[in-house]
């Protein structure tokens, strides 16, 4: 791993409440390229932009895939990344299916770690902020024809984030998508993939435009049963019992996800990974029985909504407090900020 110093750094915010989400990055990233055959040596360098040829695969083809985690600054000051490994793992998993050379997992680790203590003085101390690193790896071979790319960048960039939804009232307002989908059946969803995002852009513009803050999928075979939010997975508490839809090859596997149906479980709270049909999410408002509702992701953490809207009809949810959601987040913030001790290794503390 080579590092090449900065010798021009940035003036750093000092307001967290000025950082939105991905809108300002750090001193420097993380830069690999593929060539014969073989990964580079890591290198870290000052942030730059990048050149690429017209004809690169990644702008022709889409032979993409990216990541998201973050690293948080604790009450006690110290940083911890949470669940990177995972994060890693699955950056090649999404490769395996884009047809993308695996990383190293290994270094790309140390890379990261190696990164982030360059780029301590970036991470706030206030809650609900934090760094997200975002590794991403595309193909940049400059020869046209639908083939896969016979080279390729690796690079990481880093932003301090504050919350991603900046709702005053912190609920979300959901629509759900009847006119469009997302992914099909065998396609790519359970890739991170840039083209899954692509095709979301439709109706995420339209959704906002209508005073909505996501859509919800319905699955491309039925248009009957809910898959995923675009930002987020999404779970409903049904009579007590948290529910979310079964993983399926258009869910991305989230692992915010994962660790809300380990901590529930670990709480004593019944959780069901199941299909979830849109009649029976809105049949259970009716009567009373549907008390919560809120998506999961690295980037949204834990959001909780407010309303759901389906053509002519509409959910409006309890605000409750205390509630499983309210819980669940106490109880994952708490580990990430170093104020709740876990036993499972999602937590990597980085010495400065």
């Amino acid at each position: 791993m080579i590092i090449i110093e900065n010798k021009n750094l940035q003036t750093k915010p000092t307001d967290y409440k000025q950082l939105g989400f991905g809108k300002v990055f750090t001193d420097y990233m993380i830069m690999s390229k593929y060539q014969d055959g073989k990964w580079q040596e890591i290198v870290i360098q000052p942030f730059q932009n990048l050149s690429l040829h017209p004809a690169a695969t990644c702008l022709h083809y889409a032979q993409e895939v990216f990541e998201g985690l973050k690293a948080y600054r604790g009450d006690d000051g110290v940083i911890r990344l949470f669940r990177h490994r995972d994060n890693i793992k699955r950056l090649n998993e999404s490769c395996r299916r884009m047809c993308i050379p695996e990383v190293d997992e290994d270094a790309l680790e140390k890379a990261i770690i190696e990164i982030i203590k360059l780029e301590a003085s970036w991470i706030f101390e206030d809650e609900d902020t934090a760094l997200y690193i975002r590794p991403a790896i595309f193909g940049t071979g400059n020869e046209l024809g639908v083939h896969p790319s016979k080279e390729y960048i690796l690079c990481v960039i880093l932003s301090p984030v504050a919350k991603y939804y900046q709702n005053k009232e912190d609920y979300v307002k959901i629509k759900i998508e009847e006119h469009f989908h997302r992914v099909g059946k065998l396609g790519t969803g359970t890739a991170k993939t840039g083209g899954n995002y692509a095709s979301s852009l439709l109706s995420s513009v339209i959704a906002e435009e209508e005073g909505f803050d996501q859509v919800c999928w319905l699955d491309a075979e039925t248009s009957k049963y809910i898959e995923e939010v675009g930002s987020m997975n999404i779970f409903f508490v049904i009579k007590g019992v948290l529910i979310t839809p079964m993983l399926n090859t258009s869910i991305l596997d989230g692992i915010t996800r994962r660790s809300i149906i380990t901590l529930a479980k670990q709480m004593g709270i019944s959780v069901e990974e199941r299909k979830v049909s849109i009649d029976e999410v809105f049949a259970a408002a009716q009567c009373g029985e549907l008390t919560e509702v809120f998506g999961s992701g690295t980037a949204a953490v834990i959001s909780k909504v407010g309303m759901l809207k389906k053509a002519e009809q509409e959910i409006i949810l309890p605000r409750l407090k205390d509630g499983v959601a309210d819980i669940l987040l106490s109880q994952l913030k708490g580990i990430q900020y170093g104020r709740i001790h876990e036993d499972y290794g999602w937590i990597t503390t980085i010495q400065e």
